[in-house]
């Protein structure tokens, strides 16, 4: 009988699983699907010379995560690499506000866009300089962040704190009018906004925007090299190194329960894996406590808050191997690792407000990934490992466009997608259409085949809007990963701190799982008020 049982092996579930090993647990990691890492993985499906990532590509809280700095994958072979550039949108008249690796750079391009730009950039990687390390270990610690709470504050208090909150709860557009005159800088903001599901006008977007844009610069979006899957393979390999076991094509139909606490967990063919201590689920909440736990385990007043879980965008993404290099019209993206496809930031607001709506956009804004040019191992010299995705409604009500997608997924709603997506490429890009050798569509419903906690292609688990983060992630209580059943702890970007390939969540209920009976049982007990 292990120690623990870990549901699913995404890089959550591997995360909280190296803890529990590290800590002198037996641990039993149970993947559904035949391979392991969730949202990270990579193949060669769409061209056997071409590396493909299937769902997460870049990874600047990866780098920024100090759980996964204190896990040392370097040590198991992870090896990272960097585009030229870190980030570009080009827009149609060439000009290109480019994220440089080099801040001074980045300040030069902005300014071209507008007097005083390049210095209000500079300023604001100054402050990040300031507050950045410590609120990213604010954010990354177990709710209530107390020791780095206190850290934060007082670095806060020396950098014009209450100025500073203000600025992260604004809407991205707001935060990008008042500290940049030219458009450049706003574009790098809200582009990054919308990594997740946070259109250009929402409250906190410009917090969302201004984070994502100084991982960005600090950091760079980094790809580990040779593919996603080498990220995971790290994972796995210091999982196994130490004594913990995966078992792969293993499915979890329920978690057992007695005397409102977790006990073990039964497959879908029919095993019952006892756990002595607890059981973490890297899963959606949704699936976590409707399938597996079993509305009878549960208060009535959680049953009704899920009700009011609001799952982020959908998402349709198009893999390519291309025969050359894409031709940007604006000579500032070529270099660049991601680039945001949009007509501006009024293109911006336009595809979000066609999302809220149910519209799928006419013009969608793609976040296009040129891999080859952020990792030369992903396909042959002068070719191009690329992908793009969009975001769609989770239900959708007509189509903006002409081809009357209605969301069945069929051959021909996911070709008509795709060629909308290409049509968008081609704009700032022309020729791009004629350098696809091959290309692979993952749908909405494909993303979720391929790994269920992607509702509908939803890649954060559940929405970044400020009304699902912190104490009311997934649901209102305590922002911690304890369940109402004892020793069953959420572990899956559905607890705070949410999306983004970091390792928090299954971190934070590993963490949880270790404190001893008598502190944990207050935080499960403030789950079944």
């Amino acid at each position: 009988m292990p120690d623990a049982v870990v549901i699913g092996a995404g890089p959550n579930g591997l995360v909280a699983a190296n803890l529990l090993v590290d800590a002198g647990w037996s641990v039993e990691v149970l993947e559904a699907q035949e391979e392991p890492g969730g949202a990270v993985r990579s193949d060669r499906g769409v061209h056997p010379d071409y590396v493909s990532d299937l769902f997460s590509a870049f990874y600047p809280l990866a780098a920024a995560s100090p759980v996964l700095a204190r896990l040392d994958l370097a040590a198991e072979g992870l090896r990272w690499s960097r585009a030229p550039r870190v980030l570009a949108h080009p827009l149609l008249d060439g000009r290109c506000a480019v994220l440089e690796r080099r801040v001074q750079d980045t300040a030069a391009g902005l300014a071209q866009f507008g007097a005083g730009d390049g210095e209000s950039w500079e300023n604001m990687y100054r402050t990040w300089s300031r507050v950045g390390p410590d609120l990213v270990r604010a954010l990354f610690t177990p709710f209530p962040p107390v020791r780095a709470g206190l850290r934060l504050a007082a670095k806060l208090r020396a950098s014009g704190g209450l100025r500073l909150a203000r600025n992260l709860a604004l809407p991205v557009r707001r935060l990008g009018e008042e500290e940049f005159a030219g458009e450049g800088g706003r574009l790098l903001l809200a582009g990054n906004a919308l990594h997740a599901d946070l259109a250009p006008e929402a409250a906190g977007s410009g917090g969302f925007g201004w984070l994502m844009s100084m991982l960005g610069q600090s950091h760079g979006f980094p790809v580990p090299v040779g593919g996603a899957g080498a990220f995971t393979a790290a994972l796995v390999s210091r999982l196994r190194r130490r004594g913990g076991v995966l078992r792969c094509g293993e499915r979890v139909s329920s978690v057992v329960v007695r005397g409102n606490t977790a006990v073990g967990v039964r497959t879908a063919g029919g095993e019952t894996i006892d756990a002595r201590r607890a059981v973490l689920a890297d899963t959606s909440a949704p699936a976590l406590y409707r399938d597996l736990v079993g509305e009878e385990h549960l208060p009535s007043r959680l049953l009704r808050d899920l009700e009011r879980f609001q799952w982020d965008f959908a998402t349709f993404k198009v893999d390519w191997a291309l025969t050359g290099p894409v031709p940007w019209t604006a000579p500032g993206a070529a270099g660049a690792g991601t680039v945001h496809v949009a007509d501006g930031m009024d293109g911006l607001t336009r595809f979000a407000a066609q999302i809220a709506t149910g519209h799928v956009p006419d013009e969608p804004f793609a976040l296009f990934g040129q891999m080859t040019t952020a990792d030369p191992s992903r396909s042959p010299a002068g070719t191009e490992s690329a992908w793009a995705y969009t975001h769609l409604p989770q239900h959708i009500s007509s189509d903006a466009g002409p081809d009357h997608i209605t969301g069945r997924w069929d051959t021909r709603e996911q070709e008509a997608m795709a060629d909308r997506i290409e049509a968008q490429v081609e704009r700032f890009a022309p020729g791009f259409r004629a350098l696809i050798g091959a290309r692979r569509i993952l749908a909405p419903t494909t993303l979720q085949a391929m790994d269920e906690n992607l509702h509908r292609g939803a890649v954060n688990n559940g929405t970044t809007a400020l009304h699902q983060q912190l104490i009311f992630r997934p649901t209102p209580g305590t922002g911690r990963p304890e369940t109402p059943v004892k020793n069953l702890y959420l572990a899956s970007a559905a607890a705070h701190p949410g999306g983004g390939v970091h390792g928090a969540p299954g971190a934070n209920a590993a963490r949880a799982a270790l404190r001893p009976r008598a502190l944990r049982a207050p935080f499960h007990r403030a789950q079944r008020i």
